[in-house]
């Protein structure tokens, strides 16, 4: 069962910029050594129009679609998840590679399906995941189904091009 054990809080100060010190690594080119199991989001401040830019754990990765699926890890409180629901355009970067990219919000269900999936691959990860947002899960799958109604997720999709 799904047990909410703290509630969390973006952080701030020194902990800020040891979450952030990622971006930079993409910045000066070095993504790369981040492989695929992160990305950075740029996207756009729903107040101030500014570009954003936030490095991101990927939950699913799906190569021959280049899809990416994150979590909201602070909820759905935070700023860039606030943000691409004013504006859903995007550019993912993962590793040294771009895209402009569309943001599609999962249901609960999808959620519970991409959380399964990670578990798959990345059992230990899931748990850590699951602990630093605020639950405690017994990791049978009914239990990280259940854990899709709590956290938001977003899959990233390539934009169309219309011809």
């Amino acid at each position: 069962m799904v047990e909410k054990i703290k509630d969390i809080k973006p952080p701030q100060g020194i902990a800020r910029l040891a979450l952030r010190f990622p971006i930079w690594l993409y910045r000066v080119g070095l993504g790369g050594l981040l492989g695929t199991r992160f990305l950075m989001l740029t996207h756009t401040g729903r107040k101030s129009g500014k570009k954003r830019h936030t490095v991101l754990e990927v939950v699913r990765y799906e190569k021959a679609g280049q899809k990416f699926t994150v979590a909201a890890g602070f909820g759905p409180g935070s700023d860039w998840y606030k943000n691409i629901h004013k504006n859903p355009h995007v550019i993912v970067q993962c590793g040294r590679k771009h895209w402009e990219m569309i943001s599609v919000f999962l249901s609960s269900e999808q959620a519970g399906d991409a959380l399964l999936d990670y578990n798959q691959h990345h059992p230990t990860a899931l748990r850590e995941l699951a602990r630093f947002m605020g639950y405690r899960i017994d990791g049978t799958i009914a239990d990280i189904r259940a854990l899709g109604q709590y956290i938001s997720m977003v899959t990233f999709h390539p934009e169309a091009i219309d011809n």
